[in-house]
C-alpha cells in the first residue's frame, strides 16, 4: 500500500533524547548509569511517569511518587529534579524531513507528555520551539489529554482515524522500541531513530522522497 501518512514522536525523534540529559544528571550526581530510566521501567504501566503522562496525578504527586520509587532503588531522588531534565535541543534536519512530508503526506504526532503544573517550581523544561512544531501537523495526541499512552495500541488507531488513513499506509518514527512495536504489530512501517541521520536514511527509503540533510 502507498504511504499516505508519516507519524512522528517529538522527544528523542524531532528534537533531541531527554536520556542524554539524564545520563549527563547522573554522572554529576554520582547515580548509576541509566537510573533514572531504570525507576521508570519498574513497574511502567502504574509508576510515577505513567500515572503522570496519562494526565492522572500532577508534578507534585509525581515529586513524591518518584522519589519513593527511587528510593525503593536504593538512589533518592525527587520527580523534581528529573522534570527539568525533559528539554531537548530541535533537530532541524529533522524538522525540515516533516515539513518535505507534509507537502506530500499527512502528517500526525503522538507524543506521550504531561501537564504542566501552574507554578515555576515542578514546571518540566521544554525544548526551545518544540511547541512551535505542533503547528505543522495534521493531527496530535497527547498521552496527558487522552489519558491513553504509548505503547497502548489504541492510541495508535486513535491517529489512523484522526487523519482517515489505514495502518498499513503509515510511516512511524519514534526512538523507542517498544513505542515501535505496536505501531509495526498493526501494519505501520516503524523506524526506531537512533540518529538523525539514520532516521532519515530509513524515512527517505520508506517515502521515496530525497532529503538533503542527510550527513
Amino acid at each position: 500500500m502507498a504511504i499516505q501518512a508519516v507519524i512522528w514522536d517529538i522527544g528523542g525523534v524531532l528534537t533531541t533524547s531527554p536520556f542524554e540529559a539524564f545520563n549527563r544528571y547522573e554522572v554529576r550526581c554520582g547515580l548509576p548509569e541509566n537510573f533514572i530510566r531504570t525507576v521508570n521501567a519498574t513497574n511502567p504501566d502504574s509508576n510515577a511517569w505513567a500515572l503522570l503522562e496519562r494526565g492522572e496525578i500532577d508534578t507534585f504527586a509525581f515529586d513524591r511518587r518518584f522519589l519513593e520509587e527511587s528510593t525503593a532503588l536504593g538512589h533518592p531522588l525527587r520527580g523534581a529534579e528529573v522534570l527539568p531534565l525533559l528539554s531537548g535541543e530541535i533537530r532541524r534536519g529533522m524538522v525540515e524531513a516533516l515539513l518535505l512530508c507534509k507537502q506530500h503526506f499527512k502528517v500526525g504526532a503522538i507524543t506521550n507528555n504531561i501537564v504542566q503544573s501552574p507554578g515555576p517550581e515542578l514546571r518540566a523544561a521544554s525544548a526551545g520551539g518544540a511547541t512551535e512544531i505542533t503547528r505543522y501537523f495534521d493531527a496530535i495526541i497527547e498521552s496527558s489529554k487522552t489519558g491513553m499512552r504509548k505503547p497502548d495500541p489504541r492510541i495508535y488507531r486513535m491517529m489512523c482515524e484522526l487523519l482517515g488513513v489505514d495502518a498499513a499506509a503509515c510511516v512511524y518514527l519514534d526512538d523507542l522500541g517498544i513505542n515501535c512495536k505496536p505501531a509495526a504489530q498493526l501494519g505501520m512501517t516503524a523506524i526506531k531513530v537512533v540518529s538523525e541521520a539514520q532516521a532519515l536514511a530509513d524515512l527517505q527509503a520508506a517515502t521515496g522522497l530525497r532529503f538533503p540533510r542527510i550527513p
